[in-house]
């Protein structure tokens, strides 16, 4: 049995001590942050990419894939993408023994890999909206300490690319982007803040950025994905233009969307608890465990019994495991609470005899249901355990946020902090200073827990009007 450390005390422990036991990656592969996807843990990230690609193919975008590699010259053709990214990439200089006449980069965003193509694409306005996502790796050299999901050198990646006919058409992808997300996030239990960034921290070559971020631990935060906005700025260099209704030719304007696997990381560290993971059913690897607890004459009688549920639920359409192992009811009831099975069913002579199943979920609701229409049953109780963990992740949420009026309040902020901003970028960085880490932005949407008007800057200069920014140590 793991001995879990406790989360409150030290959250990353806790983290890597749960993705370790639950056997949802294995970090012993010999390149530092490129890990093993365990058979569990694959199954977790299909399921999570089944939600992300239904989200996005149901907002009008199409999948596509292109090649990993990039040429030196095509990804320089943006100077400050090129500038974000020199110092992260991986470089293939040799083909074998022979030098190559033009570098290579692997891929670490598919900017430069795709949009010379879109070139060849995108010839009149019959052509946009080109919307067309990926689901990738992705490699960055990252130079912190590595974690599984969290900060990794090769990176489960889902993006996003599109070009569109104007400013006005490419903000409202922006806008269909922050809805897709949405609808992502209330199947993974997960609240968030879309957080627009300052200008200093947008992603290279970007008019603007917006980060979707989540509080996590003691004051800090995690980006879970990504929205750009980049105007012209790539459609330029990669001459991305089209010949408009009345015969002019103009530039795209393009957004990008990422997301990648920190969300699974997000959902162990937001739902999971002492006993381990606790998984939303959208994404467990298995949303049902069946448990039959064969002691006594019975034993083979109860064993067929449960395997006929198990194909019945596999039959509409659920994922089911059945534990028909040897251990001992308890060992296996110990260990899918620790692998975050929402709903486990226990079936002994009892239950085969009364033509019903015991039910426990991972928040430890239980009670009895009627074999008749048990996949209708199940379905209902995996919603209801689905609307218990939002409730409980929202209510966490809610705490995790407190104001500050001066920079003095934010020294040792074991929250996210909310405060007036100017928009300078000197009171900005006397801000980030203060906290010891950033200022993320300004909210795109209201807080719910923010109801009066923002005061007087915090960084103490008067710009004029100040908004609402949110400030905290990112992980």
């Amino acid at each position: 049995m793991a001995d879990l450390p406790e989360k409150s005390a030290g959250l990353i422990d806790w983290y890597l001590a749960v993705v370790e036991a639950a056997e949802l990656s294995d970090k012993r592969y010999p390149v530092k942050g490129m890990n093993v996807w365990t058979p569990y843990g694959f199954a977790a990230r299909r399921a999570l990419d089944g939600v992300i690609a239904g989200a996005l193919d149901r907002s009008g975008s199409v999948a596509v894939e292109f090649p990993t590699l990039i040429p030196r010259t095509e990804f320089q053709k943006e100077k400050e993408h090129i500038k974000g990214f020199d110092e992260q990439v991986y470089w293939v200089t040799r083909g074998g023994a022979t030098p190559l006449d033009v570098e290579l980069v692997l891929r670490p965003t598919s900017e430069t890999a795709m949009y010379p193509i879109f070139a060849l694409w995108v010839r009149s306005h019959r052509d946009l909206p080109l919307t067309v996502y990926q689901i990738v790796n992705t490699f960055r050299y990252e130079t912190k300490t590595t974690r599984p999901f969290l900060r990794v050198r090769e990176i489960h990646f889902i993006e996003e690319h599109t070009c569109q006919v104007d400013e006005a058409a490419a903000t409202a992808r922006v806008g269909a982007n922050l809805a897709s997300f949405a609808e992502m996030a209330t199947a993974f239990a997960l609240p968030y803040v879309p957080v627009r960034r300052p200008e200093w921290d947008k992603f290279p070559g970007a008019f603007y950025s917006v980060g979707l971020d989540i509080p996590i631990g003691t004051g800090r935060t995690l980006q879970i994905g990504s929205i750009h906005h980049y105007r012209e700025n790539f459609s330029r260099p990669y001459g991305i233009a089209y010949e408009s209704a009345t015969g002019e030719q103009r530039w795209v304007h393009q957004t990008t969307f990422g997301l990648s696997e920190r969300l699974l990381g997000a959902i162990v560290a937001v739902h999971g608890d002492q006993r381990g993971a606790i998984f939303p059913s959208a994404i467990a690897p298995y949303a049902v465990v069946v448990v039959p607890i064969v002691g006594g004459a019975q034993g083979d009688a109860v064993r067929l019994y449960a395997t006929g549920l198990v194909t019945e639920l596999r039959a509409s359409g659920l994922r089911v495991h059945l534990d028909d192992s040897d251990d001992r009811p308890g060992a296996k009831y110990y260990r899918w609470e620790l692998k975050g099975v929402p709903l486990r069913l226990e079936v002994g002579r009892r239950e085969m005899e009364g033509r019903t199943v015991s039910w426990a979920d991972r928040l430890g609701e239980r009670g009895t249901l009627p074999t008749d229409g048990l996949p209708a049953a199940v379905r209902d109780r995996l919603e209801r355990f689905d609307a218990a963990l939002r409730a409980r992740a929202d209510a966490a949420f809610q705490t995790q946020f407190t104001p500050a009026a001066t920079l003095a309040d934010l020294a040792g902020s074991t929250t996210v902090r909310y405060l007036p901003w100017c928009g300078q970028e000197a009171c900005g960085h006397a801000i980030e200073t203060a906290i010891d880490g950033a200022l993320l932005g300004i909210p795109e949407t209201p807080l719910p827990m923010v109801t009066e008007p923002p005061g007087a800057c915090v960084g103490g200069a008067d710009h004029g009007p100040t908004r609402w920014a949110l400030a905290a140590r990112p992980i």
